[in-house]
């Protein structure tokens, strides 16, 4: 594995990264900025989000930017002119937000819950319609889509796992199983390649792993701090991007310590699928 790159730091707590139009776009936790940043390093605000932590983006089919506004319950959308208004309210199934994929098909998948109970997954599908498609999930947190629009994997942070569902015509999800048990493991934000591994970031181990279906690591990047998520993207889609930051607890994520940082390397396959 080629050396470590860093492409950015002074960052609060780098989430939810996603390659899009040429730069990495990610939500900078504690800032309420969703910034991109391009590969030389060159960094911009795009917009601002009236929300505290979590917040997490993607995009429509028509490049409309939806932003999960995690605590309020919201799914905000970013209209041509910059304003960002209210796609979906999902306060009625669960109180708190975290990521959000869209697929190929246009089908918004979001996961949230509380941290006292298990979370679910919700479907948006392009006609407007909302429900719960999936429960009993371990602190969701990173998903990803097979670039087929067959299956869709989620991170349990608390479950040590990740799980995969088949996608159903309708865009439900079933047929739910162990897509790799990941002992002692946190996993966080993910990503798929084209050999069809999981590259996932873990904060209390500070690391960033690549695991095949089945659970057998094929790489481990040690790092010197936690690894919130991770996107494949760059030239051909074979740049890993690494979020990281330290970790001193919830308690502390209010504080104005910046230790968050962007760090680069080549990936051995490109990344595939979505987001």
């Amino acid at each position: 594995m080629p050396e470590l790159q860093t492409l950015l730091t002074g960052l609060a707590f780098g989430e939810s990264p996603r390659w899009h139009e040429d730069r990495l776009w990610f939500s900078n936790w504690g800032t309420q900025e969703i910034v991109a940043v391009d590969l030389e390093g060159q960094s911009e605000v795009m917009t601002r989000v009236p929300t505290t932590i979590p917040f997490c983006i993607d995009w429509l089919p028509d490049g409309r930017l939806l932003v999960v506004s995690g605590r309020e319950g919201l799914l905000l959308r970013r209209e041509p002119d910059g304003e960002l208004v209210t796609h979906a309210d999902l306060r009625s199934l669960a109180d708190i937000w975290n990521e959000i994929v869209v697929d190929g098909r246009g089908n918004i998948y979001v996961n949230g819950g509380s941290f006292n109970a298990p979370g679910i997954i919700a479907l948006l599908t392009p006609n407007g319609s909302v429900r719960q498609v999936a429960d009993n999930i371990a602190f969701p947190n990173g998903m990803a889509v097979t670039s087929d629009n067959k299956t869709l994997i989620v991170a349990e942070s608390h479950g040590n796992r990740l799980t995969a569902f088949d996608i159903d015509g309708d865009g439900g999800l079933s047929n739910r199983r162990v897509w790799a048990a990941l002992e002692g493991a946190a996993p966080d934000g993910i990503c798929l390649d084209a050999e069809g591994a999981v590259w996932y970031g873990d904060v209390p181990n500070k690391c960033c792993v690549r695991v095949r279906e089945g659970g057998e690591v094929l790489q481990t990047i040690h790092l010197d701090r936690g690894c919130f998520a991770c996107m494949l993207g760059g030239g051909k889609k074979q740049t890993l991007f690494l979020m990281v930051a330290e970790w001193r607890g919830f308690e502390h994520m209010a504080d104005q310590t910046r230790t968050g940082q962007i760090l680069t390397t080549r990936a051995p396959a490109p990344g595939v699928g979505w987001p």
